[in-house]
């Protein structure tokens, strides 16, 4: 079984790697490619949602309260607090994009930036 700093490791890393992937969707916006901006948006979907239920996977069969101290489990609930809300805007956000409902879609992708933001800061503040 994973200990808990290797499971925060992944998280980071996990992190970095679709916020990547979110940023090269804004350059894509940028230079006016709307259907790369949505490919690379389908991807970002589909590694956070195998992220989300992977880690809410792995946490079923460790237990959290023997693999992290305090400290990590309040950075922990703290992230939580900002990823599962942005998690649960991605279906609305790939349904709004497909469906080219261009002012709800930009209502949500602000909410959703600004909940990502505070996924990726407390993500990368997690102890390890």
């Amino acid at each position: 079984m994973p200990t808990g700093p290797q499971i925060i490791l992944a998280l980071k890393v996990l992190v970095v790697a679709v916020t990547v992937l979110l940023l090269a969707s804004l350059v894509a916006l940028a230079l006016k490619r709307p259907r790369l901006h949505g490919r690379i948006n389908t991807a970002f979907f589909v590694l956070t949602m195998a992220t989300v239920v992977g880690f809410e996977t792995l946490l079923q069969w460790v237990d959290v309260s023997a693999t992290f101290d305090p400290a990590a489990r309040q950075a922990l609930h703290t992230h939580l607090w900002f990823s599962v809300p942005s998690a649960l805007l991605l279906p609305a956000m790939i349904i709004t994009g497909k469906l080219r409902r261009k002012q709800l879609h930009l209502a949500l992708a602000l909410v959703f930036v600004l909940l990502w933001t505070g996924t990726v800061v407390t993500g990368l503040g997690l102890p390890n």
